[in-house]
Formats: C-alpha cells, sequence, structure tokens
C-alpha cells in the first residue's frame, strides 16, 4: 500500500484532490494530516471532518465483523453451502475482499456499491447477536485521525482506530487475535456514538446537516434499529461535498502555495512594519544631518528585514523556508515538503517573492544612500 502510494505522488503532476488527501495518497503538507490541523485551527470545522472520519470507521468497523464471522463460519462449517441462511452465507461468501472508500459513495465503482449493498443488507437481516460473535471487542474509539501507520490486516480492512491525536493509544495485535475482534455491540455502539455526537440537535459536536438526512438517520437508528454503513451514506456524502467546496480550496491555497500560518503572518506583518519605520527613521536622520554615504549604508540592514518580512506576509510563502523544502503547519512547528509537486510549486513562489524583496529592497536603499544629504 504505502509502495503504491508513493508511485502514485511520484506521477501527479497536479494539486491532490481532497479524494486523494482523505485516502491518504499524498504527502505533507497536502496531507490528511495536515488538512485536519487546518479545519482545526484556521477552518474552525473539525467536526465535519471527525464525522467524516468516524463514519469510514463505523464502515470499516463493520467489515471487520464481517469478515471475521466469515472466518469463524468457515472453521466451524467449511461448507457454506450447508448453513442454514442461503442468503446470508452468499453475502459472507462475497464480502472477503473490501477496501475502506474514501470518497463520496456516488464515485463508487459497481463492484464496490454491490459489496457495500450485500454488506448493509447483512446486517440488516442479522440485528440482533450472532453466534460467532466474539467474546472480547473493541469497544467504541475517540474521534480523531486515523493513524498513518496502522497495521494491514488481512482484505485490506483495519479495526478500529485510536485518536489521531491522541499519544496514549492502545498497542494492537493482529486481527486474528481473539481479544482484539469486533463484537456485535460495537457495532451498535458506534452507529449510537455516531448520531448523539454528530446528528441529534444540540448534540456535543452537531454538523449542520438537512433536516430530512438527520430525521432520516435518527428513525433509522432508534426505531430501526439499524446500524450498518448504508444509513450514514447520504451524510456522508453531503459534508465530503461541504468540505469540498468550502474548505479545501483554501486548505490547497494554504499549503501548495504558502509555507506559513496566520499567527506567523501576522507577526511578520507587525516586526516588517517596524523594521520599515527604522529604516526610515534613520534614513532621514542620514539624510537631514548629511552623513556621509558609507555610514548611510546602514539603512541597508532595516529596508532588506522590513521589505523581506512584509513580502512574506503579503504573499504567505517565507522564500528561504521553501527554498530548503520546509512547511510550517502550525506555529513554529514545520514539516518536510514531501510532495513532489507542491515543492515544485512553493520554490517558484519563493523565487518570484525574492526577486520582489530584492527589486523593492534595492530601490528603498538606494533613494535613502545616495540622495544627496542636506544638513538642517
Amino acid at each position: 500500500m504505502q509502495g503504491s502510494n508513493m508511485q502514485f505522488e511520484a506521477q501527479r503532476n497536479r494539486l491532490p484532490s481532497l479524494y486523494e488527501v482523505l485516502a491518504r495518497k499524498t504527502a505533507a503538507p497536502v496531507d490528511l494530516y495536515c488538512f485536519y490541523i487546518y479545519m482545526r485551527d484556521q477552518q474552525r470545522s473539525v467536526d465535519y471532518l471527525d464525522f467524516w472520519l468516524d463514519v469510514a470507521q463505523h464502515t470499516s468497523l463493520c467489515r471487520h465483523f464481517v469478515r471475521e464471522l466469515r472466518r469463524s463460519i468457515l472453521v466451524e462449517t467449511p461448507d457454506l453451502e450447508k448453513t442454514n441462511s442461503k442468503r446470508s452465507s452468499y453475502m459472507l461468501d462475497h464480502m472477503s475482499e473490501m477496501n475502506d472508500p474514501a470518497g463520496p459513495s456516488t464515485d463508487l465503482n459497481d463492484e464496490e456499491k454491490i459489496k457495500d449493498q450485500n454488506l448493509s443488507a447483512y446486517l440488516r437481516e442479522n440485528t440482533g447477536a450472532s453466534n460467532h460473535s466474539p467474546q472480547s471487542s473493541l469497544g467504541s474509539q475517540p474521534s480523531g485521525l486515523r493513524a498513518s501507520g496502522d497495521r494491514a490486516f488481512p482484505g485490506g480492512e483495519r479495526p478500529p482506530r485510536p485518536s489521531f491525536m491522541s499519544r496514549n493509544s492502545p498497542t494492537r495485535t493482529d486481527s486474528d487475535s481473539p481479544a482484539h475482534t469486533v463484537a456485535r455491540a460495537d457495532i451498535r455502539a458506534s452507529a449510537e456514538k455516531i448520531l448523539f455526537t454528530y446528528i441529534l440537535p444540540g448534540s456535543e459536536r452537531e454538523v449542520v446537516l438537512p433536516q430530512g438526512i438527520v430525521q432520516a438517520i435518527t428513525t433509522a437508528i432508534e426505531e430501526e434499529g439499524r446500524d450498518d454503513p448504508e444509513l450514514f451514506d447520504t451524510a456522508k456524502d453531503y459534508t465530503f461535498q461541504a468540505m469540498e467546496r468550502d474548505a479545501f480550496p483554501g486548505f490547497l491555497r494554504s499549503k501548495a502555495l504558502g509555507n506559513l500560518v496566520p499567527p506567523s503572518l501576522f507577526l511578520r506583518a507587525v516586526f516588517g512594519i517596524l523594521a520599515m519605520f527604522a529604516g526610515f527613521w534613520a534614513g532621514f536622520i542620514f539624510i537631514f544631518l548629511d552623513f556621509p554615504k558609507h555610514t548611510r549604508c546602514w539603512v541597508i540592514l532595516p529596508f532588506t528585514i522590513g521589505v523581506y518580512l512584509l513580502a512574506s506576509q503579503q504573499y504567505s510563502i517565507d522564500p528561504i523556508l521553501a527554498l530548503v523544502g520546509y512547511s510550517e503547519y502550525t506555529f513554529f512547528n514545520f514539516s518536510r515538503v514531501r510532495e513532489p509537486y507542491v515543492r515544485k510549486l512553493l520554490n517558484k513562489r519563493a523565487l518570484m517573492v525574492l526577486l520582489v524583496t530584492i527589486a523593492v529592497g534595492v530601490c528603498v536603499i538606494v533613494l535613502f544612500v545616495f540622495v544627496p544629504g542636506v544638513r538642517l
């Protein structure tokens, strides 16, 4: 998986899509971790991303449960045709290989749609506790991003994710371990957690959804007893489109065309104005006190600093930082730029900002160094 992602990155000669970011097919500074921080610190709408990730994790939980159930049935009854429910056996037999989709359900191909429909249909038919449900379970996990270092599991599935922002996550073992399998109660708890955390009006982290979607999900969970992933498809698609429309363009502008965060931009504006004030103050003193030109050269220092800081604030990019390959993801915390196309864009913009800085700086310095002095 990691090798194919790296190959995909090397071949991409464009900015990534939201689908690629959520599928973890991108690298810093346009990866899922940076997008989470952007949604939290700048967009102030991280609840939408957490909701989308929790729904995706709920789907993964359901798939992990069904895969473990299928495995236990194969161990106990090798010939699935001899089981009582032909339909359930058929659906279990055709849900062994399922990947976690990162985009909206409308983008799935026909095969993936059939597998998702079979998964939801099976869970709806088997609402009660299954005889093959494992004794121990993972339980519901807190919200957050999936850790990028998740271990690979058969069929490309992973058990429930720990919080991405938490460092004290439990250590995992292989999914074959009975102590780390998923019970049906976990699926129900996961669906209810999503309902009570994000969907119900006045909930802790309520996500604004159309009333029809909220009512449909509430009825399906509380009255019909459903917990299959299909019931969240409409809300998940709505959230994906909202992030793609309202948040993702700003994220690309911030990370692919710049490498600074708002607090750094504010400080650069303040110190740039102070440096320019110091340069003008010293320059006028040197002129009106008729200092020699070699003494006036001291104005090079404040003017260079001031023009550089103001230019970097105006274009949201630190040229030197960009040329050495770093980007700021939180205030004074930096990461390497590993996305090749983004690195290329940042280098071009860094050179352009340096040229602007040099041109403006030279003009101002020449004006205050070579203008004739007049002693007052």
